[in-house]
């Protein structure tokens, strides 16, 4: 089977664990500081906070910006549902913010329409590696004095005109096994501001700035070193995963039929976390049998938007029509782009694909 996802790790993550193992420091140490150094580098931010998981980080990053009740976030429905979730863990409410069909990114046009005095912040997502279109997103936040929260979970290494995800306001990365880089699990927060990386770090530690004195409520976010371990010596393959990734879309869009293949706008570096394709009249499912009949995995990511999920629609009573987000939602397909594919799996993906489609 032609796997969907595969963490791609070797004898330097290995080595890297038994050395925290050995050195009797396992919990959060000098690796998680090594480690978020690492990653403010390669973003070009001046700090980072290293958190348990994406979600943790997108909460941590929520609360440290002084979101809670009665506050609203305008945010994508597109998404994992971490993404809204973490609005909700604060107190705040998620508000929806339909698409752009070419991108299956947040549509900074229609942002605008839904501010009201109780949005304190925008959430966009970079959907699949692909940066969101950050110059309208930050000229509206600017205009209406809001925070810019940037859920990276999927985007390691994409840039928009130069500037690297989670580099424009405050960024949150994932680095769950199946992302373009891992810890195993993890999170990562990014900033320019010392005061937000400071209470990131408070706040994922119970409240303490120092030790067993607690100012106010935290929690139990830390990342481990064993986990920064595999995630500094991941790091350091960063470009080379992503340049691999890069071409191997690049070779699966110069020779797919049938199906409308990834966009990637000017001035943008995808790193195709995900390469999500649109499947037209209604053969997404019957393709996705074909392929795994083949020895091939895909996935749907996602086959229920955000606002439509039972939690969101019967729960809190979201009653909206976005449609473009529920188009793709019937219409996407991921194919493999990891990686550890080699030219014959990608010829084999090609092959099921144009052969189902001409049919």
């Amino acid at each position: 089977m032609i796997s969907i996802a595969k963490p791609m790790i070797g004898l330097e993550e290995k080595q890297a664990v038994l050395e925290v193992l050995d050195s009797g420091i396992l919990a959060q140490g000098p690796r998680v500081k090594a480690f978020e150094e690492a990653f403010a580098a390669v973003c070009g931010t001046r700090y980072a906070a290293a958190t348990s998981s994406g979600t943790t980080a997108l909460h941590t990053a929520l609360l440290a910006h002084g979101l809670g009740e009665a506050d609203e976030v305008i945010t994508s429905p597109f998404t994992f549902i971490a993404s809204a979730n973490s609005i909700l863990y604060t107190g705040a409410r998620p508000v929806f913010v339909d698409i752009e069909p070419r991108t299956f990114n947040i549509d900074p046009d229609g942002i605008e329409a839904v501010i009201t005095p109780r949005t304190k912040a925008i959430m966009p997502v970079h959907l699949f590696g692909l940066c969101c279109d950050m110059d309208a997103i930050m000229k509206i936040a600017k205009k209406h004095g809001l925070i810019v929260v940037e859920d990276a979970c999927q985007s390691h290494g994409a840039s928009f005109k130069g500037k690297h995800a989670g580099a424009f306001g405050t960024g949150t990365f994932s680095l769950y096994p199946t992302k373009n880089i891992t810890s195993a699990e993890g999170g990562m927060i990014t900033t320019d501001n010392e005061e937000i990386a400071e209470h990131c770090r408070v706040i994922r530690q119970h409240g303490m700035r120092r030790r067993y004195y607690h100012d106010e409520l935290g929690f139990n976010f830390r990342m481990t070193d064993v986990h920064a371990a595999i995630g500094l010596a991941q790091i350091r393959k960063l470009e080379m995963f992503n340049s691999i990734r890069r071409a191997n879309a690049t070779y699966l869009s110069g020779h797919l039929k049938g199906v409308v293949t990834p966009f990637e706008p000017e001035g943008c570096q995808h790193v195709y976390h995900q390469y999500t394709v649109r499947v037209p009249d209604g053969k997404r499912d019957a393709l996705r049998a074909y392929l795994r009949e083949n020895g091939i995995d895909s996935e749907v990511y996602y086959p229920v938007p955000v606002h439509q999920q039972a939690f969101y629609a019967h729960e809190l009573g979201v009653n909206i029509s976005l449609p473009e987000s529920e188009r793709a939602a019937r219409e996407v397909l991921s194919l493999p782009v990891h990686p550890a594919l080699t030219r014959a799996d990608l010829d084999s993906i090609i092959s099921a694909v144009n052969t189902f489609m001409a049919g």
